[in-house]
């Protein structure tokens, strides 16, 4: 994940990302938690970390190269 200094940790937003656009979000300090300037999605931190991962089911076999054999 791209780190730009936004605070700690940079998150991709889980709604973004299931619309495969990569957006950094926002921490703010104040309300402890994450926010996105594209699509106002809001969320703590286990909130962002259990949307990102079942999002990225969909890229489980992203890294498998496939044969007709396979099908």
């Amino acid at each position: 994940m791209a780190q730009a200094g936004k605070g700690r940790l940079n998150y991709r937003c889980p709604m973004c990302f299931m619309r495969d656009l990569d957006i950094d979000m926002f921490y703010d300090k104040d309300k402890d938690e994450y926010y996105c300037i594209r699509c106002q999605y809001v969320g703590n931190e286990e909130d962002v970390l259990k949307r990102n991962e079942v999002i990225r089911m969909k890229y489980g076999a992203m890294m498998r190269r496939y044969k007709m054999e396979d099908f």
